[in-house]
């Protein structure tokens, strides 16, 4: 009998652990794949960690070179505090962390995929550095600034955490810190499919390492201060200058997400892009890259070919 077969592979095998020390931040990441394969870069929402992508990346292994970075503030990178601003968290700031993350790497171009506020972090990026991103691809997310200007009951009831987040040092800290792993727990039942079935046991391990920490509670609510704030400016201040995506986007959203009740995804990145820009509801809640891992590896193998 060949045991080999079905023996399970352990976690994350055949990737490497690295951290990067850069000018703002000390960035964790693993990478792997095929090294003469082109380079695609994968960046992880909240309250996660690049842990989302192991099944995903695990399919694409022989097909790219993967990066897998936890964004500053989240995961096993740094987490220092925010400043009067919140400026070191803008997706700007996270943006920048990545093409540096890539440099070190030597990798001048790649694809890039983001979840959640790893894709206003990826739009940030693809609109600051377009040389730099040869096709993006943001799941179930609608653009920052048009989701703000559309804010309604519907909305504030639904994503609420997005107004909860924002309010000032230490009130919502210490309110998620008197029971972290509950608040963990339901962020990432209620936004799934089928409560949390869908999250490997590793990846759920490492949610809870990493997020259940006042340091972590804390960086977490900077990104949604920044979003609140400089990141608008900043998306403002692009539209006014008439910055668009230059390249082609895949645009992919759950059918039973807030994203697909509220708001036309497609129509909004259309009008943030100047590549061509498709896209399609899929049968999952917000954490697609966990809950349709095979659909999402194959729906990027196809884009990026």
């Amino acid at each position: 009998m060949n045991t080999t077969a079905t023996a399970p592979t352990a976690w994350f095998e055949g990737f490497e652990q690295r951290r990067f020390a850069l000018a703002g931040s000390e960035i964790f990441a693993r990478t792997g794949g095929n090294a003469t394969k082109p380079a695609l870069l994968l960046v992880h929402g909240f309250p996660q960690t690049h842990a989302i992508w192991h099944r995903v990346a695990r399919a694409l292994m022989d097909d790219y070179f993967i990066v897998m970075p936890d964004l500053r503030g989240y995961g096993d990178s740094s987490h220092a505090p925010g400043l009067p601003d919140h400026g070191n968290y803008s997706k700007r700031a996270m943006a920048q962390d990545l093409v540096e993350v890539m440099q070190a790497l030597s990798i001048d171009e790649f694809y890039l995929c983001g979840h959640d506020r790893g894709g206003r972090v990826a739009h940030r990026l693809a609109t600051d550095h377009p040389t730099r991103v040869k096709k993006l691809c943001v799941i179930d997310i609608a653009p920052t600034l048009d989701m703000y200007a559309a804010t309604d009951m519907a909305f504030a009831r639904a994503y609420y955490h997005w107004f909860h987040l924002i309010q000032p040092a230490p009130l919502p800290e210490r309110m998620i810190g008197a029971d972290a792993k509950t608040y963990l727990h339901a962020k990432l039942g209620a936004w799934g499919s089928a409560g949390l079935s869908y999250i490997e046991p590793e990846a759920l391990a490492d949610y809870e390492r990493c997020f259940c920490r006042a340091e972590s509670i804390h960086t977490a609510c900077e990104d949604y201060r920044a979003s609140a704030g400089i990141d608008l400016e900043h998306d403002r201040a692009s539209r006014e200058r008439g910055d668009k995506i230059a390249c082609d986007t895949l645009v992919l959203w759950g059918e039973r997400g807030v994203v697909n009740k509220l708001f036309k995804p497609l129509e909004l990145w259309q009008a943030q892009c100047a590549g061509v820009v498709s896209g399609h509801t899929v049968p999952a809640g917000h954490f697609i890259p966990e809950e349709l891992h095979e659909m999402t590896a194959q729906a990027l193998r196809e884009f990026c070919r």
